[in-house]
């Protein structure tokens, strides 16, 4: 039996809401093992001078839990 289990994150980039979620992804994937999804919870961006200056997004990182002995 699989248990999952849900981390939630926040990631920026000076580029586009993709691309945070791109960096969230790959940072997360450095310390969580067995990835099956994520979900995007929300979407944010700072503004300075009327200009968008960087992207946000909240995820919800999803992964299976590793079995232990015992």
């Amino acid at each position: 039996m699989a248990i999952a289990s849900v981390s939630t994150i926040t990631a920026a980039s000076e580029k586009s809401w993709q691309d945070a979620i791109q960096c969230g992804f790959e940072r997360a994937s450095k310390t969580l093992r067995q990835i099956t999804g994520l979900q995007v919870l929300e979407e944010k961006a700072r503004v300075e001078d009327g200009k968008i200056t960087e992207f946000l997004v909240t995820l919800q990182v999803i992964f299976i839990l590793e079995e232990t002995d015992g």
